[in-house]
């Protein structure tokens, strides 16, 4: 159990987090801002609950947060089985990407890995100077990344850290070695999400399959009792990994957002969708299973997210991954 000292340090490093994520989102904007030991996975995927509560002990570092690249010619993936939550982002033309976060676990590789975006600043304001894995930006959203309350980790700055694959073209080919940026899994107590794990809600509804629509991207989740997991298809074709099978969350959110254009723009000249993950509004949380509609609460970039009933009652997701899936309001 934290000490009442401890608590009050992580809230004061919460509130010097905000402070320097607004102050580095001004800067920038005023400026015109268009394999190792310890923890590691085996392959096999997360085995473990990574909701014990974040006061139970206190992380050995930040987490680890990789952009990956999820164009068709990027499939399949690599270590994503391993991570903890997986972001799902629309981009330019209606196209989507992923953010894998990384606590309890840490695979011996990560890919393949892409750019950063303006809204993955503010997502990850939750966490307490997390390690941010990408492969670039935008030229005018560098200075924004690298005020940014996150220890930014593009290619070139940690030797070793990066490797190209032989087995598709450039860019769809980097790889990241997460035990080159941290020497161990930080723990669960770093997933300062505000996600609670436990007993399924009373209620819900049965379902048994979801899509979400993107402008240029689907994704399906199909229950299957038989492994207590959500199989995933991206365009209509079963996501798989290299290097641990299926993918397949214990839980799936579908969090409705609101998507608005920013200041930055792809080299064709499309616009890049900024998502607001601060703020409120209504979800879908699948489970074992069955649909639950809820709220969504995340009042400060420094907060987490919070998932309750209509009357007001915290959501659990079941034990192990969680995907959420940022669908437009």
């Amino acid at each position: 159990m934290a000490t009442v000292s401890t608590v009050r340090r992580a809230r004061a490093r919460r509130g010097r987090t905000t402070a320097l994520l607004a102050a580095a989102v001004a800067a920038a904007l005023a400026a015109g801002c268009s394999p190792g030991s310890g923890s590691h996975d085996d392959g096999r995927g997360p085995a473990r609950e990574p909701g014990r509560s974040p006061t139970t002990a206190a992380p050995a570092g930040p987490v680890l947060a990789v952009k990956i690249d999820n164009s068709r010619r990027a499939r399949p993936h690599t270590g994503l089985n391993s991570a903890d939550i997986v972001y799902v982002e629309q981009v330019e033309g209606g196209l989507s990407r992923l953010m894998a976060v990384y606590a309890t676990r840490l695979p011996r590789a990560v890919g393949p890995v892409r750019s950063a975006r303006e809204s993955d600043l503010e997502l990850l304001g939750q966490f307490d100077r997390p390690t941010l894995a990408y492969s670039g930006a935008q030229r005018k959203l560098l200075p924004l990344i690298e005020n940014a309350p996150v220890r930014a980790e593009p290619p070139g700055r940690t030797s070793g850290a990066y490797h190209r694959g032989t087995d598709r073209p450039a860019p769809h080919n980097l790889y990241l070695r997460p035990g080159a940026l941290l020497p161990e899994a930080p723990g669960a107590a770093a997933l300062t999400t505000g996600f609670r794990y436990g007993a399924a809600p009373a209620g819900g509804a049965p379902d048994t399959s979801e899509t979400v629509d993107f402008p240029a991207a689907r994704f399906t989740f199909t229950w299957s009792a038989s492994r207590g997991r959500w199989l995933v298809a991206m365009d209509g074709s079963a996501a798989t990994t290299t290097d641990a099978g299926r993918t397949a969350p214990a839980t799936v959110v579908v969090q409705y957002v609101k998507l608005r254009r920013s200041g930055f723009h792809d080299s064709l000249g499309n616009n890049t969708p900024f998502t607001e993950t601060v703020g409120s509004g209504r979800a879908k949380v699948l489970r074992d299973g069955r649909a639950y509609e809820v709220n969504w609460s995340r009042p400060k970039a420094a907060d987490g997210t919070r998932f309750t009933t209509g009357d007001g009652r915290p959501v659990a997701f079941a034990p192990g991954q969680v995907w959420v899936v940022f669908a437009k309001a």
